[in-house]
């Protein structure tokens, strides 16, 4: 392994640089080429993680008595930043970071006791349902319904970019209830959904995202479940969703510091092998100025996600905040990394073989999800500056 991002400068905890070492060495075992061969072969990459899963790694953010690590998000992040540093951003991770606290916070005991133990070593899965066509990112506007009938609800509607329905088990379904406030909105609610239930039909969505993970319009046709499928009260689907987006945020992140690592590892390598007119052509400031740029940006990053994690795991207020400014930091170093880094290789970085440029869809992904840059920037305006509200 390459010692560019071994210190330990954004580690948060005395275990951290020998958790990232342990995530390091299994996930590069398996390394970049398995990753795009999984997805040339619209494969999924089972192995790998049925061998983090068996390491501990996809639960170290859930409660120890639920099988999972009891470490909290700021391992959590760590571990999906080092997934994707070896060359396997994994999306499914992320979605891991919404779900399990969500239950664990908000579900009923039957809940957690049916879903914590299988999510923490991976042989459980579950979707995430939230985004509609005509919603976006104004969560009062979902027009998926679930109603009463007497112990039952019954559950209408449409979802859109719901990943990895094909692979999970259930799906975590948001929806809103019939009577509005006095502001015409709706209260939410959230429900766990078997994937392959009666009502239930989805269609793939083609993307130019290299990912194994498949992403769905799924369609709820009079799904009816029990009252079992209920997280948490009726109504407060607003407020248990907080326990999952703002780790998805720091995730996401997560997903593109690694990307921009693994990048900068690899232009940097590029810039000291490959000579031009005698000498290295890292050697030449238009070359090496950009690159340690980059290298800046990435850390800054980086430390603002590890620092969101950590306000998560405490409890802080803040951590809201600093989740959002650690995805907005991060989709954009990630790009500047990656461009640096195909630059770098000339012809050859837009080659699929040398495994930069089908990397560019995914960071890019977080420039406008989970939630869009402008949003973060109409959050941090309000919350932040204490300028009016502006939309």
């Amino acid at each position: 392994m390459s010692t560019i991002f071994s210190s330990t400068l954004v580690d948060t905890a005395d275990h951290h640089p020998m958790l990232r070492e342990s995530v390091g060495k299994l996930v590069g075992s398996f390394g970049r080429k398995y990753f795009q061969d999984v997805y040339k072969r619209k494969a999924k990459p089972e192995a790998l993680w049925r061998a983090m899963g068996d390491a501990g790694f996809l639960g170290v953010h859930i409660s120890e008595q639920y099988g999972g690590g009891g470490s909290g998000l700021a391992d959590y992040n760590l571990i999906v930043e080092e997934a994707a540093a070896q060359g396997c951003p994994m999306l499914s991770l992320v979605i891991g970071s919404i779900c399990a606290p969500i239950i664990e916070q908000h579900g009923s005991q039957a809940m957690k006791d049916e879903w914590l133990p299988g999510l923490a070593t991976g042989k459980k899965r579950l979707s995430f349902a939230i985004t509609e066509p005509n919603a976006g990112t104004n969560t009062h506007k979902v027009t998926t319904t679930a109603r009463r009938e007497g112990n039952d609800w019954v559950i209408n509607g449409n979802k859109y970019w719901t990943s990895g329905l094909d692979e999970a088990d259930s799906v975590m379904v948001v929806c809103r209830g019939d009577k509005a406030d006095d502001k015409g909105r709706h209260p939410l609610s959230l429900f766990i959904v078997p994937a392959n239930h009666p009502g239930i039909s989805k269609t793939p969505i083609e993307t130019a995202l290299h990912v194994p993970e498949t992403s769905f319009t799924v369609f709820f046709d009079e799904v009816r479940v029990g009252a079992e499928a209920l997280v948490g009260q009726e109504g407060q689907g607003l407020k248990q969703l907080f326990a999952g987006l703002n780790p998805e945020r720091v995730c996401a992140a997560a997903i593109n510091n690694g990307i921009a690592r693994y990048a900068i590892e690899r232009g940097s390598r590029q810039a000291q092998d490959r000579s031009v007119w005698g000498v290295p052509i890292g050697t030449h400031q238009g070359l090496s100025h950009p690159l340690a740029k980059s290298y800046i940006a990435v850390q800054q990053a980086r430390l603002m996600a590890a620092r969101a994690a950590f306000l998560f795991d405490v409890g802080s207020p803040d951590a809201g905040e600093a989740a959002n400014m650690a995805k907005f930091a991060a989709a954009d170093a990630s790009l500047e990394a990656l461009d640096q880094a195909m630059q770098i290789h000339g012809g050859n970085g837009l080659a699929i073989e040398y495994g930069l440029a089908d990397l560019w869809f995914i960071a890019r992904l977080h420039k406008t999800a989970p939630v869009s840059r402008e949003m973060i920037l109409n959050f941090i305006s309000q919350h932040s500056l204490g300028l009016p509200k502006s939309y």
